[in-house]
């Protein structure tokens, strides 16, 4: 995809990362809420679909502003085996 012309526009591109970023946006005002996880205190199945949507966004080479919220869930997700074993690209 990365070196499809038809996937290279520039302002398609543009637009797409503030749209993504925009939706982060929301989940870091959702964790901020919560103070732990999507759905409250606890793990849950909802955490396993979006902490691997957000580690595509976080190891996707692009502008990301900082979400101190969504840093700190990334940070509890790393603790999790199954996190580490499938997602952050084998970094740890």
């Amino acid at each position: 995809m990365r070196a499809s012309p038809a996937h290279a526009d520039p302002a398609q591109i543009t637009s797409g990362v503030a749209t993504w970023n925009r939706h982060v946006g929301i989940l870091d005002a959702r964790l901020a809420a919560t103070g732990a996880y999507i759905a409250g205190g606890h793990f849950t199945l909802a955490d396993i679909v979006i902490g691997m949507s957000l580690n595509r966004w976080s190891m996707t080479p692009m502008a990301r502003p900082a979400y101190p919220h969504v840093a700190a869930y990334l940070a509890r997700l790393a603790e999790r085996p199954g996190y580490r074993a499938w997602c952050a690209d084998g970094v740890p």
